[in-house]
């Protein structure tokens, strides 16, 4: 695997079972620790003239110390380098015993991904029979019912019960996916009304893992449509892969996404939009119009992941700090995105249709007492051409 889809060790950490962390470390991040130099004898009982008379308050000191010790990273004290060569023997001891742990680390975290598959193939006919009564293929049995009915009795004490005699459905449930997907906060933010029309199509969402086998872990993600005037994929997928040694942090790294090429049928492509340019031919003086494609926001451009910068490419500087930090931004947008799909969308996807699963990410109706109204004449000073 070429090393310019890399993202260095440390910079994106993925979950573990046990685990899923909400920051990951940027790019640009390093791992290195400010180092404090040597208390000179010679400033010994000075008292330094740009500190206000009576001493610092508790915020002050915290600033000054944060401040000069921000410019101590990256600088050597001299400690390690002037110890003893039989003191730096034992360093260099400890390091071999620290490499013994790491790779300990990563079998178990190996061993952990591995009982993570188990359990959900555990869940595949929990999953089939979800997908049946969404799509209609079947209707639930009186012991489902009954059993999510004391589920809806738990989390609100008024709730009515469905009457006894009501008819199966043959219709499932409509719209569900698409209704789940725009109930998760992030994801409601990318999905477009155009990619409304193309997302009713879908009909469900899998987790898979990639095999024990390959060289580095990961999992897939593969989104499930029937036929429609949108696209002629029928499966469309998102492959995020980790590097094959864990972290300095003990977990899993992000190395890099893939994703399904989607079959666009002709001027369906959601992910772009069209205009009608007028030019005029400097010859001859006619004028023809002309038809362009300009990318467009969409939820479909999940599907076509950024690419993690060349490693060599960042150390030679040759990407901008406003680029690499927009680059950034993106990949772990990206990440979590396919993280949350994996662990909240799929397991908990009632949650999200029905609403319930936004109590647990800290939104709550009640927040509306928070807002006021816009004057819509100052608001649409702030906007041009619907934008």
């Amino acid at each position: 695997m070429s090393s310019n889809v890399l993202i260095r060790e440390g910079d994106i950490t993925a979950p573990t079972p046990q685990n899923t962390p909400l920051n990951q470390a940027p790019i640009a991040q390093g791992l290195s620790r400010p180092t404090v130099p040597d208390i000179s004898e010679d400033n010994e009982g000075e008292e330094d003239a740009s500190l206000p008379a009576g001493g610092l308050s508790g915020n002050m000191l915290a600033g000054l110390v944060q401040g000069r010790l921000a410019g101590l990273i990256g600088k050597s004290s001299g400690y390690i380098e002037n110890l003893p060569v039989e003191v730096k023997k034992n360093v260099q001891a400890l390091k071999g015993v620290q490499l013994k742990q790491d790779e300990l680390q990563n079998k178990y975290k190996r061993e952990c991904l591995e009982l993570e598959k188990k359990y959900a193939e555990l869940q595949k006919p929990l999953l089939d029979r979800r997908h049946a009564i969404i799509t209609g293929a079947a209707a639930p049995t009186p012991e489902e019912v009954e059993a999510g009915e004391v589920v809806a009795k738990k989390d609100d004490e008024e709730y009515t019960p469905l009457p006894k005699d009501v008819p199966d459905s043959t219709n499932g449930i409509p719209e569900f996916w698409l209704t789940a997907l725009r109930n998760h906060v992030a994801l409601s933010d990318i999905i477009t009304d155009r990619d409304a029309g193309a997302l009713k199509h879908l009909t469900d969402i899998r987790l898979s893992y990639l095999p024990s086998t390959d060289p580095k872990p990961g999992f897939k993600l593969s989104f499930y449509f029937t036929p429609n005037e949108y696209f002629d994929n029928e499966v469309l997928e998102k492959t995020y892969i980790y590097q094959e040694e864990v972290g300095y942090s003990g977990d899993f790294v992000y190395d890099r996404a893939i994703g399904t090429e989607i079959k666009w049928k002709e001027d369906k492509d959601l992910t772009k939009e069209f205009e009608i340019k007028k030019q005029r031919n400097k010859n001859t003086n006619r004028t023809r119009l002309v038809r362009k494609a300009r990318p467009t926001e969409s939820f479909f451009n999940f599907f076509s992941p950024p690419e993690p910068p060349a490693e060599e490419a960042i150390e030679k500087g040759e990407i901008e700090d406003e680029e690499l930090e927009e680059l950034e931004e993106k990949l772990e947008v990206d990440y979590q995105l396919g993280e949350d799909i994996k662990e909240k969308i799929i397991p908990k996807a009632v949650d999200y249709f029905t609403g319930k699963a936004l109590e647990y990410e800290g939104i709550d109706d009640d927040d509306d007492d928070d807002f006021e109204d816009i004057d819509e004449e100052d608001d649409e000073d702030q906007f041009e051409d619907g934008v």
